[in-house]
């Protein structure tokens, strides 16, 4: 089974740069990766430096891109793909599918959070870490943007977790 987390924030954040560190650190490890990112736009594919190309560039197993019109392996859509259908898609065979966007999913979130872009956009109860350039006083765990190795960490232990949260 899969752990799905979602990387969520405002724009600008960080986003992509703390997938792309995750991504790596996750492949050193041996796992497979599935990354997944949903854009509002009519996205064209592996334009060097665009976000696709970065996550290939870092590692991933496989990119899945979903806007309003196309879905990656070029497959046209008559409506906006929900996470639910983009992992039934993927099946089973990634250890972990890591999402960027998406923020009203169910699934557990690790949210950016840079102090001069305002406040959390996540509820407390589903963040599993808060990346952030500030300390915050809530019950999560916080890292800094620069400690890939310690989150891939707790995602290791949440993916080893008997409990099955965040799993599909």
């Amino acid at each position: 089974m899969s752990l799905i987390v979602s990387v969520v924030g405002k724009s600008n954040s960080g986003k992509t740069t703390l997938l792309e560190k995750l991504i790596t650190e996750l492949k050193r490890r041996g796992y497979t990766v599935a990354a997944v990112k949903h854009t509002g736009s009519n996205f064209q594919l592996d334009h060097p430096g665009k976000d696709s190309w970065r996550f290939t560039e870092a590692g991933s197993d496989a990119v899945l891109l979903a806007s309003p019109h196309k879905l990656a392996f070029m497959q046209k859509v008559s409506h906006d793909p929900t996470l639910e259908e983009l992992v039934d898609f993927l099946g089973d065979r990634f250890d972990f599918i890591l999402v960027e966007g998406f923020k009203g999913n169910g699934a557990p979130k690790i949210e950016v959070h840079r102090k001069e872009l305002g406040g959390l956009i996540s509820p407390l109860d589903k963040l599993v870490a808060v990346v952030t350039d500030e300390v915050l006083d809530i019950p999560v765990p916080q890292f800094s943007n620069c400690d890939g190795v310690a989150l891939a960490d707790l995602l290791v232990r949440k993916l080893a977790a008997p409990s099955g949260v965040g799993t599909t």
